[in-house]
């Protein structure tokens, strides 16, 4: 458009030249002409002026349409990062869900190990009733036999002394079966210190730090579990009380007294069932 705008010019400046070399009609032809270019010019001028609008239109929708991409590349990333952090959140909350999960299912596992450990005490204890009840029968029979009125006599207060015993001791074990810890306390510790020379003296002195340990005060079982092996070094109560006060020390947090503990079961008493559960519990502790 520009080049044919010069070409106009140079033919108007030609015109008038012209102008001056021919007669009057071809003056009136030229002057018509003339008048027609203008106009041409005219138009083009206002054709470019629309062209220059027309562009500057196209080149601001131009740059709104890139505000707007630059917008919605914007929203894409805000929406990417919080998705990154709801994704992320439910994978923290999935992870300790499975968490709680495991710790339930240890603490159930526990569970169940001091279920069988309290069932194993029990058998042994009913065992020692029996003897004691055999050893009753067997007193007894002699005192039954007996000629002498004075060795009946001596046997039947023998033999009530024992079904004395034998009494006390179910009576505070019934009241730890019915959970009632601090009476079966009580009574296990009225029975300790009225029977300290009794078979029955160490399973009595084990189950008051049962008591403690199920009333989660597992200071005061690791105490009374430890006056079992102190009191009674040759009762067959003292592997479990062993690692009964480990358990007790690892639910306070303190991981070293509580490997010592084991170890010194796994040392001890190689041969008992305490001791293999002692070793998976050091393997536990050493891991955590």
């Amino acid at each position: 458009m520009i080049a044919r705008k010069y070409f106009l010019v140079l033919m108007l400046g030609s015109t008038c030249w012209l102008v001056s070399c021919v007669n009057p009609q071809q003056v009136e032809f030229l002057e018509r002409e003339q008048r027609r270019q203008r106009g041409d010019v005219t138009t083009l001028q206002a054709d470019v002026d629309s062209v220059r609008t027309t562009l500057a239109d196209t080149r601001a929708n131009i740059q709104q349409m890139q505000r707007d991409l630059n917008a919605i590349k914007e929203r894409i990333d805000e929406t990417r990062v919080q998705v990154g952090r709801q994704l992320g959140q439910t994978n923290r909350d999935g992870d300790q869900r499975v968490k709680n999960l495991e710790t339930r299912l240890a603490k159930l596992e526990e569970d169940a190990k001091a279920q069988g450990e309290v069932v194993k005490s029990r058998e042994d204890e009913l065992k020692q009733l029996r003897e004691s009840m055999q050893a009753s029968q067997a007193a007894q029979a002699a005192a039954q036999a007996a000629q002498q009125t004075n060795a009946d006599g001596a046997a039947e207060i023998a033999l009530g002394e024992s079904e004395i015993i034998r009494r006390d001791y179910e009576a505070a074990w019934r009241n730890f079966e019915k959970k009632d810890y601090k009476v079966a306390i009580a009574r296990f510790r009225e029975f300790v210190k009225k029977n300290p020379k009794s078979r029955l003296a160490s399973n009595a002195q084990y189950w008051i730090g049962e008591s403690h340990f199920s009333l989660k005060e597992f200071d005061r079982a690791i105490v009374e579990f430890d006056e079992v092996r102190r009191k009674y070094p040759q009762s067959d109560k003292v592997p479990v009380a062993l690692l009964r006060q480990g358990v007790a020390f690892t639910e306070l947090g303190e991981k070293l007294n509580a490997r010592l503990v084991l170890q010194e079961l796994v040392e001890k008493y190689p041969q008992s069932a305490e001791a293999t559960r002692a070793k998976q519990r050091l393997k536990t502790l050493e891991s955590s």
